[in-house]
């Protein structure tokens, strides 16, 4: 993935993360597991831009 798909992907599961956490809130989510996928997607995402960053820096 590019760094502009990176960044468009991490948007949407952060969106997407809102989305959920509102649907729990309101007690109209249907599928809990899925908090804990997107939390963790964000986490992968963010992994990958830190250590694309670290690998320019050390250039």
């Amino acid at each position: 993935m590019t760094d502009d798909e990176l960044e468009n992907a991490l948007h949407d599961r952060r969106q997407e993360l809102f989305n959920l956490r509102f649907q729990s809130a309101t007690g109209a989510l249907e599928n809990s597991a899925r908090l804990k996928l997107a939390k963790r997607e964000i986490a992968r995402i963010l992994t990958v831009r830190v250590e694309r960053e670290a690998k320019l820096g050390q250039r």
